[in-house]
């Protein structure tokens, strides 16, 4: 598979029913993105000998080292994902993020929900974010119930309104009486499900999917639009990254096209999206 096979142009007329919303009033800024860059830093070594009977020597090598006050284990390479990106969101908004693999959306998500700390520039937040990736990590060994308690009460709610609020998340994900086995034996699409649910069940000031929308049918894809709707209408913000153009057509009213760590583009999801397609296309050609 190519880094463009993924892309989804297909328009499935489920995922477009009502398109990306009713256009409202935008409230006051509640994000801004102020020249952010994130660097990696990797650090490439060889290994020394092999088990045991190359411990010694491996001792040695490390005394050696520290003698000599420098590392010559191997160089560190520093890998740029995000270069100078700067925006601002409003309260209302629902901003659509993409772009190829490897373009820098997750890390920028990332960035803005506090979990890496910019190498250089600032993102100042007004409210708190919460991140739904379809990486996430939940807990395996234990319940969908017990991480719909542990899901919830990460996100500031009380367990009295956790437990208010299952039988919505446990419907809403579709995962019936599995609810009941340790997440562990879950499809990736009922594991994605779920931590929608819980995710958006606190009804956060700034959601944003990474890609967790796109294990889901067409039937669960109108209900996260419907729930992203209401999360708009209380003020909220949504940001979505996902690999599926219609998904992002059909929810967001902007978007933001990253490639190689710079923002291309930023503008209507109707015309960004247009050009970004017409780029992998002709990227397509080309390959």
């Amino acid at each position: 598979m190519t880094e463009t096979d993924e892309i989804d142009f297909e328009i499935d007329p489920e995922d477009l029913e009502g398109g990306p919303g009713t256009e409202r009033e935008l409230g006051e800024p509640c994000l801004l993105v102020d020249d952010l860059h994130i660097t990696y830093r990797v650090l490439g070594a060889k290994r020394i000998g092999t088990a045991a009977a190359d411990d010694a020597k491996g001792r040695r090598f490390l005394r050696r080292l520290l003698a000599q006050g420098r590392d010559q284990v191997g160089s560190v390479r520093e890998i740029p994902a995000v270069r100078g990106v700067s925006f601002t969101a409003r309260r209302g908004e629902s901003i659509g993020i993409v772009g190829i693999n490897g373009s820098g959306k997750s890390t920028l998500l990332r960035a803005v929900a506090g979990l890496i700390p910019p190498t250089k520039g600032a993102v100042y937040v007004a409210g708190e974010p919460s991140l739904l990736g379809v990486n996430a990590v939940l807990m395996g060994k234990l319940s969908g119930e017990r991480n719909i308690m542990i899901g919830g009460l990460a996100l500031g709610l009380t367990q009295a309104e956790v437990r208010a609020k299952f039988d919505d998340i446990v419907e809403f994900s579709g995962i019936g009486d599995a609810v009941y086995l340790p997440m562990r034996t879950y499809s990736s699409g009922m594991s994605a499900r779920l931590r929608f649910a819980i995710s958006s069940a606190a009804t956060p000031d700034i959601l944003m999917i990474d890609e967790a929308l796109a294990t889901g049918d067409a039937t669960f894809r109108q209900k996260s639009k419907a729930r992203i709707d209401t999360v708009r209408e209380q003020a909220g913000t949504v940001f979505l990254v996902s690999h599926s153009l219609a998904t992002i057509e059909s929810i967001c009213s902007r978007v933001l096209w990253v490639h190689e760590g710079r923002l291309v583009m930023d503008g209507p999801a109707e015309d960004v999206c247009a050009a970004y397609k017409g780029f992998v296309r002709a990227k397509r050609r080309k390959s």
